[in-house]
């Protein structure tokens, strides 16, 4: 693992699987691979393409389906591929060079041109860990990011100049007879980007949504997080890509929201009572009406407790 793809994975998703993937129970290991609620195109270790809508396609990550040097890690996020008349979109750059070149070669092969355009949702290092995959001769996609996503990269990182606006604001791609929609949201880190298209309405959320796994705050501004996910259930999709998870329905984001919310209940009445953040983790359990979520690590409890502490005591948003 050299350096860049180390610094990402040490403050993403990735990084937990290093820990979890050696013990994951296997209901884990199956709520990564649930079952596709759409036709499937493809299908390796590492994920799944399936068909949402024509010209639409989801690629949901099964990292657990194997371990690093297996070669599954190769996505670990969700992502996907927007066709146009004139241009193929690619969301997300995966998490290393080689899943999105597969990611940029499926593309290739279910349009029959190659992707021109891609979207990073985030910083984080399993959705942009492989953006030098797509800067390959055979590919040069032009990747948009927010320029704050360009700046928690750092300079060693190829994204290009071109930057996608401020939270609050919307860009629109016109691929050829399909208009994707880019709009700057925050909450799970201080840039998200969801990527939006109408017709059929399909939502990919990126982190900021995760179905049947309990979120990651890690970088989290949980107000804004919850802010953002309403808004995303007001573009009334039908079908959400969430970052990690299965393909979710307006149903899951309505769950989602709710276990949203009891997790900032629990974290306002122990901040309030002096608890420690150790303690209030330790003893929060999941509401009984979201249904059963896997942990994707036994911290991320505690991190969501000391996001809420961070937030409440000034340190962030």
């Amino acid at each position: 693992m050299d350096r860049r793809t180390f610094v990402g994975a040490a403050t993403s998703c990735a990084a937990h699987l290093l820990s979890i993937s050696a013990v994951a129970t296997a209901r884990a290991r199956r709520a990564f691979a649930a079952t596709p609620q759409g036709r499937v195109v493809a299908r390796e270790l590492w994920g799944r393409l399936e068909e949402v809508g024509p010209g639409l396609w989801a690629m949901i990550s099964t990292p657990l389906a194997g371990d690093r040097e297996s070669g599954a890690w190769r996505t670990v996020s969700n992502g996907g591929i927007i066709a146009g008349r004139d241009d193929v979109l690619v969301v997300e750059a995966t998490a290393t060079d080689d899943g999105a070149r597969w990611l940029a070669e499926q593309a290739r092969e279910l349009t029959g041109r190659r992707p021109t355009v891609g979207v990073v949702t985030h910083f984080h290092g399993d959705h942009c860990g492989g953006l030098a995959g797509y800067r390959d001769d055979a590919w040069q996609v032009g990747v948009r990011a927010t320029r704050k996503t360009r700046e928690l990269l750092g300079d060693g990182d190829p994204l290009p100049e071109a930057t996608l606006p401020d939270t609050g604001s919307s860009v629109t791609v016109d691929l050829g007879g399909r208009t994707v929609r880019i709009t700057s949201r925050d909450g799970h880190t201080a840039s998200d980007v969801s990527i939006e298209v109408d017709d059929p309405p399909v939502v990919w959320c990126g982190d900021l949504v995760w179905n049947g796994m309990f979120p990651n705050y890690v970088h989290a501004i949980p107000s804004k997080k919850t802010v953002s996910v309403r808004g995303l259930l007001a573009t009334d999709a039908g079908v959400y890509v969430p970052g990690h998870g299965d393909l979710a329905d307006r149903a899951d984001l309505g769950r989602y929201l709710d276990l949203l919310d009891d997790v900032e209940r629990h974290a306002r009445v122990a901040l309030e009572r002096g608890d420690s953040i150790e303690g209030a983790a330790a003893a929060y359990r999941l509401p009984d009406g979201v249904g059963e979520w896997i942990m994707f690590s036994p911290r991320y409890f505690r991190v969501a407790f000391e996001a809420w502490q961070r937030e409440l005591s000034g340190g962030g948003g």
